[in-house]
């Protein structure tokens, strides 16, 4: 059987697989600490699954109508968007998608052509790039420093951007780097992307998951041209222990809505209806367990930077946002007599059966992506289990 070019060019999702190998080795009774896929390890709270479990009893199990997303979804995704974020929406400029995931790949069937540029700072969340290149778009890697906790200057973008760029894709807080821009490092940026005809696909699916005195920003929010220009994704999975249900949202251009919400009437038809309402609730209703949620994953942060900074070899950026880890461990290579991040990692869930995920697969090879996104128990026994392999600073 020949498989399309398209598919043979695709990578597997690094994160997606770890956490299976994982799985795998548990059910051969292996003790395995995971930090793969990052997904809360809180319940979804239980107002919104009651919201879900009324809209079923209510008979909301036909099809979305429109496929595009019910009005109450759309409703309180622009209500969110206001009180949250200082944007306003219309529910015509707001799509509901089958995930955050799914709006991301929609955006890039409706925009990029065979050739177009899309520029991407590095690290990245895994899916990025192959979704472009799904659409026959070029993709330009701008590398950030770990000195600037991996955030890249209105310079470096400026300097990347040609003719042919199409898209911006800014994700903060970041997944994996854990890092957040300021707000006045969003309006530089935007400053420099708004002299251009370029679209941003603003990724902001941790946008309540700030920590210290870091303050979140939307990209829309940077002023009017940004506004113009900027696609805003964001779902409930991260925020409220969402991810299974598979329920995301995009707001932004009217015209680019429409279109995407074409491409999805051919494709899934949108999400459940059922979940749908429960996106609402989520949007709409008590929000004191976002916090519950937002402080257990700052206590984590924050031992998870001090353990990685004990451990010879490693080096870590203080996390300020998301629930990620993204340490340095170039120096812990030779420990293992290894050359690279896969082998790093193979090395360690093999020896130490704890699971990471290869930096490679977020562009930077000399890293690791710990997800805190787990219990602190799990957590303190896999950096023991860590420590124990590679040694202690000092």
């Amino acid at each position: 059987m020949v498989l399309s070019q398209r598919v043979q060019q695709l990578e597997e999702s690094a994160t997606l697989a770890v956490s299976a190998k994982a799985a795998a080795m548990k059910k051969q009774g292996i003790d395995v600490v995971s930090f793969g896929a990052g997904e809360p390890d809180f319940a979804t709270p239980e107002r919104i699954r009651e919201a879900c479990k009324k809209a079923l009893d209510a008979g909301y199990t036909k099809y979305a109508s429109p496929s595009s997303g019910i009005l109450a979804a759309k409703e309180a995704a622009c209500s969110k968007l206001k009180r949250e974020n200082s944007l306003e929406y219309k529910p015509s400029q707001v799509m509901i998608t089958v995930g955050g995931k799914e709006a991301l790949f929609l955006a890039c069937m409706a925009l990029l052509n065979e050739g177009d540029e899309v520029l991407l700072p590095s690290p990245y969340w895994v899916s990025y790039p192959e979704q472009a290149k799904l659409c026959g778009a070029k993709v330009v890697y701008v590398e950030g420093c770990e000195s600037m906790s991996f955030k890249l200057t209105p310079e470096q973008i400026a300097d990347a951007i040609t003719p042919k760029t199409k898209v911006f894709i800014f994700n903060s807080p970041s997944n994996p780097g854990g890092f957040t821009y300021s707000p006045e490092e969003v309006k530089a940026i935007a400053a420099v992307v708004a002299k251009h005809e370029i679209i941003t696909f603003s990724d902001e699916m941790y946008d309540r998951l700030v920590y210290g005195n870091q303050r979140f920003m939307s990209f829309a929010a940077a002023g009017p041209e940004a506004y113009a220009r900027t696609l805003t994704f964001n779902a409930g999975s991260k925020t409220y222990a969402m991810t299974g249900w598979r329920v995301g949202y995009v707001a932004g251009p009217e015209p680019i809505v429409k279109a995407m919400a074409k491409l999805q009437s051919q494709t899934t038809s949108g999400t459940a209806t059922f979940n749908q309402h429960a996106l609402a609730e989520a949007l709409n209703g008590d929000q004191s367990g976002v916090e519950m949620m937002r402080k257990e994953f700052e206590r984590r942060a924050e031992y998870m930077h001090r353990r990685l900074n004990a451990i010879k070899g490693v080096s870590c950026v203080q996390p300020t946002g998301a629930f990620y880890a993204f340490p340095n461990v170039s120096r812990a290579f030779a420990t293992l007599g290894v050359q690279d991040s896969i082998a790093f990692s193979a090395k360690v869930l093999e020896q130490a059966h704890v699971a990471l995920v290869p930096g490679v697969a977020f562009g930077l090879d000399s890293y690791v992506r710990l997800s805190f996104a787990t219990s602190m128990e799990q957590i303190k026994e896999g950096l023991d289990r860590l420590e124990k392999l590679l040694g202690s600073e000092g």
